[in-house]
């Protein structure tokens, strides 16, 4: 068997170049600089959610704890913050503002062609390391659907996607400051 000297010279040179690049890689993501996710978590710690209060004129009983425990979910899984039951160094709470469907278009017999399928939340983000990134705002989503099926067919599948929609908003201008 004959060695090829250029084979043995740059085995260790590759190997060495993804070694320092994983260490690098897992670095910056492991102390809270920078997340694959986009999440800027410099200097924090904590994380907490609040229960949110459904005040929508129609309540949906499961929603206010679906979007609690959504945004809880997402908070772990996407930053390296522990999440505590208390107040943390970042905070949300808020209210389902908002949970109602109306016509968006109107078929040739007046009757809708579309529904529009809305949830709205009032958030209320306290960032205690940088208070210049608290904010309040409405987060609002809606998902259209055909007119001649009942809310309730479609009700499920909908609020799904829009609570992740407005979980996403949520913690991109919570944690994604770019």
């Amino acid at each position: 068997m004959e060695l090829n000297r250029k084979n043995i010279v740059n085995y260790p040179v590759k190997s060495l170049f993804w070694l320092l690049f994983l260490i690098g890689v897992t670095i910056l993501n492991g102390c809270g600089i920078y997340s694959f996710s986009g999440a800027s978590t410099k200097g924090l710690k904590t994380v907490s959610v609040q229960y949110f209060q459904n005040r929508a004129p129609l309540v949906q009983p499961g929603l206010s704890q679906y979007i609690t425990d959504a945004l809880i979910d997402k908070c772990k899984a996407q930053t390296s913050l522990g999440y505590i039951n208390g107040i943390g160094d970042v905070n949300f709470e808020g209210v389902i503002s908002d949970y109602n469907t109306r016509p968006s278009t109107v078929g040739a017999d007046a009757t809708a062609a579309t529904n529009r399928f809305t949830i709205s939340v009032k958030v209320k983000f306290t960032n205690a390391i940088e208070p210049e990134l608290s904010f309040e705002q409405t987060f609002s989503r809606y998902e259209d659907y055909n007119g001649n099926l009942d809310l309730s067919a479609v009700e499920k599948e909908l609020s799904d996607k829009i609570i992740e929609m407005i979980v996403e908003d949520i913690f991109n201008q919570a944690f994604v400051n770019w």
